[in-house]
């Protein structure tokens, strides 16, 4: 739930109890990762922790210590999916689940502004006799992906079944993806609706300012390619004018960044491409991470909403196949 943070000030302003639900630690197969949140207040909820049974006992759990008022501050508990809950799915989870008031305002606020500096950051909450201590504080560079949760034990070489007493939680939060994406036409706008729910930090970016839709940055040539140069995890490129988009790519491979480019157009439009740009200096190697056309080769369609679908199930595969590279050397750790 990337939206945690809003949504939460939200609840609080709105009055009322409210219960925050985070997975701590997974183990086989389950329908969340580590790291998930969910809101959960008497009237409803906000957020997935996977669905299902599970989620549905979570709420009710959740809710029904909202119901014991203050005396309850917070709870872990362990959820085996096909003992308890008669999941298919066999894995088992640690759940977090504790009260938030307006005392909490201030931890959640400096979680808000780590999050929108796109920097790591570590959530901290020391477990004392009925209650939960809060603290955030910069991430740890070492540390991998989003979602890793850690407890540091009161005792060394004591490891208690689930935290208690003295130890201390620790949630990793990495930075999102990002994404720059040039062009606000209509299959721009149509791929920005599609990214808008998915992990990635998106700038979006045009050279006409009649007509741009909420969210983009109206810029000059020059600054467009200025941009390009500083890079990002993905790079979109979709304007209006084939002249812009060459001088767009041209910049971003010049530039800093490494990760993907994708050029929308045809195969006849990457041929020509890629000839000017060999005949402007261009190497072999650099070019290799061009990507034109974009999408699923095996999706077809030319409506935009169509290639917005294709575009981002795209980038969701290569993100995930980065991520399974990564998991494969890395064992997922009960707390």
């Amino acid at each position: 739930m990337t939206d945690w943070v809003p949504a939460a000030l939200e609840r609080l302003q709105a009055g009322g109890p409210v219960a925050l639900v985070t997975i701590l630690a997974v183990e086989g197969s389950a329908p969340r990762d580590a790291g998930t949140k969910m809101l959960v207040w008497p009237e409803g909820q906000e957020g997935t922790i996977g669905g299902g049974n599970l989620e549905f006992q979570a709420a009710a759990q959740a809710r029904a210590m909202l119901a014991r008022g203050e005396a309850v501050r917070f709870a872990i508990q362990d959820y085996p999916l096909g003992p308890l809950l008669a999941q298919c799915c066999g894995g088992r989870l640690r759940l977090l689940f504790e009260r938030i008031s307006d005392q909490d305002t201030p931890w959640i606020v400096e979680a808000g502004r780590h999050e929108a500096s796109n920097r790591r950051f570590q959530i901290h909450s020391r477990i004392e006799e009925g209650r939960l201590v809060k603290s955030v504080a910069p991430g740890d560079d070492e540390r991998p992906d989003a979602g890793a949760v850690s407890v540091n034990r009161a005792a060394a070489g004591a490891r208690a079944p689930k935290p208690g007493p003295g130890d201390e939680i620790v949630e990793h939060s990495a930075p999102s993806l990002t994404l720059l994406l040039f062009g606000a036409g209509h299959v721009g706008q149509a791929i920005a609706r599609a990214l808008a729910p998915l992990p990635f930090r998106v700038r979006w970016c045009d050279s006409r300012a009649a007509g741009a839709p909420p969210g983009v940055a109206v810029m000059d040539r020059h600054d467009l390619e200025g941009v390009a140069r500083e890079g990002a995890d993905f790079t979109l490129v979709l304007t209006h004018d084939h002249g812009l988009d060459y001088a767009i790519v041209a910049a971003a491979l010049a530039g800093r960044g490494r990760g993907y480019l994708g050029l929308i157009g045809s195969r006849t439009k990457r041929a020509r491409f890629l000839a000017r740009l060999r005949r402007d200096g261009f190497a072999d190697a650099a070019l290799s991470r061009l990507t034109c056309p974009i999408g699923l080769p095996r999706l077809q369609g030319k409506a935009p909403a169509i290639i917005a679908a294709s575009v981002a199930a795209d980038l969701l595969m290569r993100v995930n196949a980065g991520a399974l590279a990564a998991d494969q050397e890395s064992a997922v750790a009960w707390l």
